[in-house]
């Protein structure tokens, strides 16, 4: 007997990625049919074998142009797939909600193979507007949602403005500095440098980072990630079903799907806290695995502040302690205690929105990165995403 929530019986047998770029000019339906279509070629399944399919956001997410790529009835309707067991939806573990959901479909044998995955095309989606990125999701009739009215009065209107507020709180209770935080950042670009799908990857300098134009203090260009299309699938399978494919599965250890406390941004009792401090808790408690057994880490950082709140959360190092954790970049490196962010992250890779890490945690187990193939293969990776207001994290494993 395995333990953890799924026995054993939830693995990953298959990932694949579309595309990756700015202003491809690519639907999001095309960019996920390729994602997909590589996932299960990937898994060495057909079409024929797939009984089950999920995503994050589906159509709720339709409000903020490019921000889904599809809906899993559009690509049930292009595969001609026929389901056991289906499902999409936004309000869940964060991004990463739809493979727990499929973990528990797979174990409860409401399905065997089941297609997750994550699609974007934000990049194109704002230049047929006319410009800048979408920041804000307007509800009925246009109005803001409440959460999002009650700080537009103060400027606050982006997610950049709601993070900036505990990033500068947190730098200011426990003194961790910018030089300290481009640590993120630089390690991102460095390893994007490896990955010839990385949006950017041309060298980044700490004195480069310093003097990047100031987005929402502390927070400057280079802790923000990178709109782009882009669509990421990864195959969940029964173990049993799994039998006979040509990669050793992946098993799901854990999960993480919690949260405890308010959805919001700066609602929490304390604002140096997120969700990921909700998920990392529960993720723990539902194994017997601890912290020491992890060698490598794929977190999400939409901005690098929320990498720092994962690595604390996760225990990776003590609260307030991250900081002092990512100086130099030496314990994050591909080479170090911890590699993080292998493929470049978000922020330099590209905003494939929390499903890029799964993807990427996936490559490195199978020894499949290329030149970002860290040289100490790892055997448990932590991959956590989101981690503002939702987050979701799992441990996936090749024992």
């Amino acid at each position: 007997m395995r333990g953890g929530p799924f026995d054993g019986k939830a693995v990953l047998t298959g990932a694949g990625k579309s595309a990756v770029g700015r202003r491809l000019g690519r639907t999001g339906l095309d960019l996920t049919l390729e994602a997909v279509d590589r996932a299960v070629s990937h898994a060495g399944l057909s079409y024929d074998d797939i009984d089950g399919i999920a995503s994050y956001p589906g159509a709720a997410g339709g409000a903020m142009a490019g921000f889904s790529g599809a809906d899993v009835t559009d690509v049930r309707n292009a595969l001609g797939l026929r389901s056991r067991w289906f499902m999409s939806g936004l309000e869940t573990a964060g991004q990463i909600g739809p493979v727990i959901e499929a973990c528990m479909a797979v174990t409860l044998g409401l399905a065997n193979h089941v297609i997750v995955f994550r699609s974007v095309w934000e990049s194109t989606a704002a230049q047929q507007a006319g410009g800048g990125r979408a920041s804000t999701v307007l509800g009925a009739g246009g109005a803001l949602p409440p959460q999002i009215a009650a700080l537009a009065p103060y400027g606050a209107v982006s997610a950049v403005n709601w993070l900036a507020m505990p990033a500068m709180r947190y730098m200011h209770d426990y003194g961790m500095t910018r030089t300290q935080l481009a640590a993120i950042a630089l390690n991102a670009r460095a390893n994007a440098g490896r990955n010839p799908d990385a949006v950017y990857r041309d060298p980044l300098s700490l004195d480069g980072y310093l003097t990047a134009r100031m987005i929402s203090e502390p927070l400057c260009l280079y802790d923000c990630d990178v709109p782009c299309d882009g669509a990421t699938a990864v195959i969940v399978s029964n173990r049993a079903a799994a039998k006979g494919l040509p990669r050793h599965p992946l098993t799901v250890e854990s999960v993480g799907p919690a949260c405890y406390e308010r959805a919001t941004w700066e609602q929490r009792g304390s604002i140096t806290t997120m969700a990921a401090h909700d998920s990392a808790a529960s993720l723990w408690d539902n194994t017997a695995l601890t912290v020491g057994d992890v060698d490598m880490a794929q977190l999400y950082d939409g901005f690098s502040f929320l990498t720092i709140m994962w690595l604390e959360a996760l225990g990776f190092c003590g609260p307030g302690k991250a900081g002092q954790f990512i100086e130099g970049g030496a314990a994050i490196a591909p080479d170090g205690p911890l590699p993080l962010n292998t493929s470049g992250g978000q922020l330099s890779g590209g905003r494939l929105h929390g499903m890029g890490f799964l993807h990427e945690a996936c490559v490195q187990l199978w020894e499949e990165g290329g030149d970002r193939q860290v040289p100490k293969t790892p055997e448990v990776v932590a991959v956590g995403v989101g981690g503002g207001p939702i987050a979701g994290s799992l441990l996936l494993s090749s024992r």
